[in-house]
């Protein structure tokens, strides 16, 4: 079932991605422009080297199969799902948000932000490595999947992409390829890149009301990734202030990397997972399929959908 979808719809997924936006660049300020912060990371990075073996021969493998080959593979999954569904308008927002996700991870990695040396650092720490293209590539299918997919499978595809989404952000700090604020930002610059595509299906009238019952499976499984987030965000906040409170910051990165890392491991956690959380949340009781023509509830113009096209 399906119904008018009101035209304040949209401002929501604005204010998402500009938010988000914003939250990328508090990153950027507090963990690349502050000595605190680079120092903080850096003891991360440290304290991955005391990570076992096997477990970061594991995070290798696991981001060694992201590449050009295997994000094309994505691509062309979720194309297909689109043009499946008979839909050329939802394989473009969802192709384009995988697509733009890599053209502005890379452009601002390589052109735009720069990683100035405040603390003292091993030359291969000191280039610009925010945002995570990995973990972009992550969150960006992840957001892709929720946009081609119809409303009831939004539930599993949360789980299993979420799921290694996750994987992935972590992974990349266990690796030593990224620090914690380069997975925020690739986490945030995800999800205002999806909001926008969102503004783009609502504003050409292709985002309808979902009026059927609550999906009780969807719920447990936002409860369950929430009750994951709130956890792992208590406890990379536990790592971080416990040692610091009672050795002071100096000794904490001197002595406690290996409390920072799984700190840092923590919150690269929490905050994918909150983002796609917020993602999923902006699209309660929406949809994307096709409102029925014969439903007295369809909208019959853009007036009385309070679309704008």
């Amino acid at each position: 079932m399906s119904g008018a979808v009101p035209g304040e719809v949209k401002h929501r997924w604005l204010i998402i991605a500009w938010a988000s936006i914003a939250v990328a660049v508090a990153v950027y300020v507090l963990a690349v422009l502050t000595p605190v912060g680079q120092a903080l990371e850096n003891a991360a990075l440290r304290g991955a080297d005391q990570a076992a073996a096997a477990e970061s021969g594991q995070a290798d493998t696991a981001l060694g199969r992201i590449t050009v080959y295997s994000l094309a593979a994505a691509v062309v999954v979720v194309a297909a799902v689109g043009l499946l569904r008979r839909r050329l308008d939802l394989t473009i927002a969802a192709v384009g948000v995988i697509g733009l996700g890599q053209v502005v991870t890379q452009a601002l990695k390589r052109f735009v932000l720069p990683r100035p040396e405040l603390v003292p650092v091993s030359d291969a720490y000191q280039g610009n490595s925010l945002p995570s293209g990995h973990t972009t590539i992550a969150m960006t299918v992840l957001f892709a999947v929720l946009i081609v997919l119809p409303h009831r499978w939004r539930g599993v595809a949360m789980f299993f992409v979420l799921s290694w989404a996750v994987w992935i952000g972590a992974y990349t700090i266990t690796a030593k390829w990224h620090r914690l604020s380069d997975t925020l930002a690739a986490d945030a610059v995800s999800l205002a890149i999806a909001c926008f595509a969102s503004v783009w299906l609502a504003r050409r009238g292709l985002v309808s009301a979902y009026e059927g019952p609550r999906k009780i499976p969807r719920v447990l499984i936002a409860v369950f990734f929430g009750g994951v987030a709130a956890a792992s965000l208590a406890l990379g906040l536990v790592l971080w202030l416990v040692p610091i409170g009672t050795e002071g910051f100096a000794e904490t990165v001197r002595t406690n990397t290996w409390t920072v890392y799984l700190g840092a491991g923590s919150l690269a956690a929490a905050g994918s997972i909150l983002a796609a959380l917020v993602f999923l949340a902006s699209w309660r009781r929406l949809q994307t399929e096709r409102p029925d023509p014969h439903s007295s509830s369809a909208p019959t113009s853009a007036a009385s959908s309070g679309t704008v096209r």
